[in-house]
């Protein structure tokens, strides 16, 4: 257990805790969300023990086991995978002393080690690292390679594996998923829901909350306010009590209104498609999911060129990539209106072709023709690079614009949470958020008409995510997104194009069937894996034979696939049912109308009961398909 009493921290002038109050119990899993330099790094350090409270207690209860990712890793020359076995110190310790035993002859000694490799599952910590470096994106080849052979980004996740290899009670995670593609972050959220000990989590990724946590912990005006459930259930609850405020209720009411408007243009333009149907749904819920979000400070439009071109931006039979094509025979037209997501494996080329969309990176072959009004603004994590550390934000827009007023600039940038004598601040003092918030207001402010994000909403809160959505979602313009975010993806894009094997064609579905799409591609790979082995082991089987123990081993697995797929089917009507008992939920008159009350409360008990029977069903799921693997191993080998 965790406990926090009559806590209260002040770093310079800042005061961060008044007098906090948290109780955690064991395998609780909980979001901490709150607005960046609220606190909630400081909250680690606290229980970390790197920092000592100006008052109150700190307490963690029975002996805790604490996994904690570092910001910073050096550059080593060890190959990630041993960099990651090196998170476990008992495992290393056990094996150093057992190569000494070894060398000077001592049996008794050798074998009481053998024992206490055993017991801290040292034989299998091999394949554990390697299993947790592939589920974050490494191929395995890349296993061997030294640490410092790879990008920043690339090194995080190595850092995320150790730290999830790490033998731990509690587990403290801050913004995991930043350095994070969708595929990789997607296999993230399964291993955490399956983590056995408590787990404290900052994100600013609203789906990853919801489907990992059943607590959240709000920094509110320096206390520490607990939540039962998720993400989506805080934000309803927090809506019903600012709707008790009089001022916040009149706030409610009018971004209510405005969102009600915007979704009523879009219906009548919407296709029947998968992704733009979602998207609808998506917008229909921002009513709900802005009142939460009332006293944001971030609240700011995208506005769009006043020309345009039809088309936009045409490739026509495109080679993309750097010296050798990474892409080929890419045929593209970028239509005025078109609202795109782009979905594939990590290193497919998706940010190659955003690109050389913008221009920045010439084909290799084929043609690039634009529009004669093409108005590109292009967002990226290297734009953050090339902010001029020494100027303010107020200048970084004065010199787009020398003739704009200055409570013109003042107005635009309060939009994106700069405002007083912040805008006048020096953006080397700024924390990587305030610099993302800048690059974005920088690409609004030129007014495009085509707008490329690759990865936005890095470094960005809640609520700074929460207007982007909105912005996005309301802009005429065309739009472009790779991001590892499914809110941001759900609401501001009506088609998905899939970018593997070296081409970009349209992925015909939704993000859900994204997520089948790639299961189904995982297992083939590992289906062709295992084939290949196979060939290899046993080229010199007769073919006969090999037929033969093939309808064998398919006779033996069929058990375990008929369970299995037993399992799949009851998972997917309570996932369809938990979605039909949400959708009911989302009806704000619920929480209002006293006469609704027992409706209310049988239906938060049924989504309770139907998540927990989903979560049950999903890791029992993962149980028959790990017996089903580990059977065909055990009949292959």
């Amino acid at each position: 257990m965790i406990a926090l009493r009559q806590l209260a921290l002040q770093r310079g002038t800042q005061p961060l805790f008044e007098e906090a109050e948290l109780t955690l119990h064991s395998g609780h899993k909980a979001g901490i969300v709150g607005p960046n330099g609220a606190g909630k790094s400081s909250l680690f350090k606290l229980l970390l023990g790197e920092l000592t409270p100006d008052k109150g207690q700190v307490e963690l209860f029975g002996g805790q086991r604490i996994a904690h990712m570092a910001q910073e890793i050096e550059a080593l020359e060890r190959s990630i995978h041993d960099y990651v076995l090196d998170g476990d110190i008992e495992l290393r310790a056990t094996q150093s002393a057992l190569e000494a035993a070894q060398e000077s002859g001592d049996h008794h000694r050798e074998a009481e080690l053998h024992g206490k490799l055993e017991a801290v599952d040292g034989y299998s910590a091999p394949a554990r690292a390697a299993q947790l470096l592939v589920g974050l994106g490494f191929s395995q080849a890349q296993l061997d390679k030294p640490l410092a052979s790879f990008s920043g980004g690339w090194r995080m996740r190595v850092n995320l594996a150790r730290t999830l290899f790490m033998p731990s009670d509690l587990l403290l995670l801050d913004e995991p998923t930043n350095h994070l593609d969708l595929d990789a972050l997607l296999w993230l959220e399964q291993w955490l829901i399956r983590y056995p000990g408590t787990l404290l989590l900052i994100s600013h990724d609203r789906d990853f909350l919801d489907a990992v946590c059943d607590h959240i912990v709000h920094f509110d005006r320096h206390r520490l306010v607990l939540y039962r459930g998720n993400y989506s259930l805080f934000e309803r609850t927090r809506a019903e009590k600012l709707a008790q405020q009089q001022v916040e209720a009149v706030k409610q009411q009018a971004r209510r209104e405005e969102i009600e408007r915007f979704v009523a243009r879009f219906r009548a333009q919407a296709t029947k498609a998968r992704q733009a149907q979602s998207r609808l749904k998506m917008l229909e819920r921002m009513g709900t999911i802005a009142v939460a979000h009332v006293d944001s400070p971030f609240h700011f439009t995208l506005p769009s060129a006043d020309k345009t071109s039809h088309p936009l931006l045409v490739l026509d039979q495109a080679a993309l990539g750097y010296s050798t094509p990474l892409l080929k025979g890419v045929e593209l037209t970028l239509l005025p209106g078109s609202r795109i997501g782009l979905l594939g494996p990590n290193g497919a080329g998706k940010s190659t072709l955003i690109k050389s969309l913008t221009g920045e990176l010439p084909l290799l072959e084929g043609k690039r023709v634009a529009g004669e009004h093409l108005a590109i603004g292009y967002f990226a994590q290297h734009q953050l690079e090339g902010l001029d550390l020494k100027a303010t934000p107020f200048l970084h827009v004065q010199r787009l614009s020398p003739t704009a007023s200055e409570q013109t600039i003042r107005n635009f940038l309060g939009g994106f949470g700069f405002r007083g004598d912040d805008i006048f601040s020096e953006v080397g003092r700024f924390s990587g958020g305030e610099k993302a918030r800048l690059a974005l207001s920088l690409v609004a402010w030129q007014k495009p008409n085509l707008l490329l994000l690759d990865e936005p909403t890095n470094h960005l809160d809640l609520e700074m995510r929460e207007a982007l959505t909105e912005a996005l979602a309301a802009f005429e313009g065309t739009v472009i997104i790779v991001s590892h975010d499914r809110h941001l993806l759900r609401a501001t894009v009506d088609e998905f194009w899939c970018v593997a094997d070296g081409k970009v064609a349209p992925f015909d579905g939704d993000l859900e069937d994204y997520r089948a799409w790639l299961k189904t591609r995982l297992e083939g790979e590992r289906r062709e894996a295992r084939t290949e082995k196979t060939a290899s082991e046993d080229a010199s089987t007769d073919r006969k034979a090999t037929r033969k123990a093939a309808a064998e081993l398919r006779e033996k697995l069929r058990p375990l696939k008929r369970e299995r797929d037993r399992i799949e089917r009851d998972m997917t009507r309570a996932n369809d049912e938990l979605a039909k008992v949400e959708a009911q939920l989302s009806d704000t008159e619920l929480y209002t109308d006293t006469a609704r009350k027992e409706e209310l409360s049988a239906l938060l008990a049924r989504q309770g009961e139907l998540k927990n029977r989903a979560e049950a069903l999903e890791n029992a799921w993962l149980e028959a398909e790990e017996a089903l693997e580990q059977q065909e191993a055990a009949l292959e080998g």
